[in-house]
């Protein structure tokens, strides 16, 4: 399993860094995990083709986390002329979001004949589905989206990637971290309770509990982008748009 950052950054681009954006290459395909708003500019910057992706897995329905789907599947129909199939899965009400998301930038583009299939499925927290031979579960975590905003553990029988989404400290994380060779989590700002979202101050003491092999900090603003080095030194990695490691 191979990852890169198409982007770590926050909604409003701290840093400049693109919206959250995972290239998941595994044993069974090529996935996103999350695909915000600038996803597909960050795509081509870093020459990724997303005609090879076979799947998208979404954490929750905000815009820096799924806003690029509407520029990806018109690009995808007008431009890159895809023809594979294309299967989308994220949370219950995802399949209506996305569809309105098309209408408003594209009316009437879901009327199109499309060149390729392209599915959307819901998976609902707490019960594991299968996608493109992955194992995924989700959990339900604290992080207001008009829709369950949730946590992600995905493996393709060999590794497991998890990855937190947008969140509050709950210790539903706990069980996403465990055993996994690779754990994202997010970590918003540098001090204080924040709503919605984790800060240093308070996910530092939490680190101990999160037993996966790696355990990476992602979805930064200025606060927390001013002190990674601080992070660094207690041994977790720091997300950077373009990095690639291995899982």
């Amino acid at each position: 399993m191979r990852l890169t950052i198409v982007g770590s950054g926050d909604a409003f681009g701290s840093g400049g860094r693109f919206n959250t954006c995972f290239w998941l290459d595994t044993a069974k395909a090529t996935l996103l995990v999350d695909c915000g708003a600038s996803s597909l500019v960050a795509l081509k910057a870093l020459g990724l083709d997303h005609r090879n992706v076979d799947g998208i897995i979404l954490s929750h329905l905000h815009g820096d986390h799924f806003g690029a789907l509407p520029f990806l599947l018109l690009d995808a129909q007008h431009l890159t002329r895809r023809e594979r199939p294309l299967i989308i899965a994220g949370p219950p009400g995802s399949r209506a979001r996305i569809e309105a998301a098309i209408e408003n930038f594209f009316p009437r583009a879901l009327s199109n004949r499309w060149r390729f299939p392209f599915e959307i499925v819901e998976i609902e927290p707490g019960r594991p589905v299968e996608i493109l031979g992955h194992a995924v579960a989700t959990a339900e975590v604290v992080h207001q989206s008009g829709a369950p905003s949730t946590a992600l553990r995905i493996s393709d029988g060999e590794r497991l990637f998890a990855y937190s989404g947008d969140t509050e400290w709950t210790d539903a994380l706990i069980g996403v971290a465990d055993g996994a060779d690779l754990f994202i989590v997010e970590c918003y700002g540098y001090a204080g309770a924040l709503k919605g979202h984790l800060s240093w101050e308070l996910l530092k003491p939490k680190l101990p509990s999160l037993r996966a092999g790696r355990i990476m900090l992602t979805h930064m603003n200025s606060s927390m982008l001013a002190k990674v080095e601080e992070a660094r030194a207690a041994g977790v990695l720091v997300a950077e748009d373009g990095m690639t490691v291995e899982i």
